[in-house]
């Protein structure tokens, strides 16, 4: 299998870093592309109409795309355990609010970086962090406990939205009044499958 993804991609990442925790990097050949959605490479383009990384290309089929999909497809191929059922709910849950995280803060960099400087909006930029801020404060809230369990995919999807965070808005200091977020963060970050892929331009 091949993996199209990107070193700066977060959802790539996501991927990435399940591949790593899965025992599936013999598997799995990545290849690094540079797209924009401005200029979408075609390779890209080829396994993904929509011209989005990740995508998986397979012997067995055609290529699938989004993030999630390729998780669950590549968890499922490697019988890995990332999506359990005792608790799938709250696992998608947490994957989903780590994934709207990523769409907020992604649309705040494409909105200074593609949009001209007379058309870009203040307000806009600032109602995605607004998003990003609420998600993590009820991920402090309210998740806390089920961060500190058993390795799952939201947990990876988290560790992978935190780490945008610091790779393109560190200047917001998103850890400010969020110990137990930034603590768990910390120890998270220090995961091998973590270390192997921290983004990059």
């Amino acid at each position: 299998m091949k993996l199209i993804s990107s070193p700066a991609s977060p959802y790539a990442r996501k991927a990435r870093v399940l591949i790593h925790e899965a025992g599936l990097a013999d598997q799995v050949q990545e290849v690094p592309v540079k797209t924009t959605p401005m200029a979408t490479d075609s390779s890209v383009a080829a396994a993904n109409p929509l011209g989005k990384i990740p995508a998986l290309l397979r012997d067995e089929g055609p290529a699938i795309y989004d993030s999630r999909v390729i998780c669950r497809f590549l968890d499922t191929h490697a019988s890995a355990g990332l999506y359990p059922d005792s608790r799938i709910w709250e696992v998608l849950t947490l994957e989903a609010t780590a994934d709207g995280i990523l769409d907020s803060a992604i649309s705040m960099v494409y909105e200074r970086r593609f949009r001209p400087e007379n058309m870009q909006s203040e307000d806009w930029v600032e109602a995605q962090w607004a998003k990003v801020s609420r998600s993590l404060d009820a991920l402090g809230k309210i998740w806390i406990s089920h961060l500190s369990g058993p390795l799952d995919m939201g947990q990876i999807a988290l560790g992978c939205a935190l780490g945008y965070l610091d790779f393109r808005h560190g200047d917001r200091g998103w850890r400010q009044g969020r110990g137990a977020l930034d603590d768990w963060f910390a120890a998270f970050s220090e995961r091998p499958a973590m270390q192997a892929t921290t983004p990059g331009d």
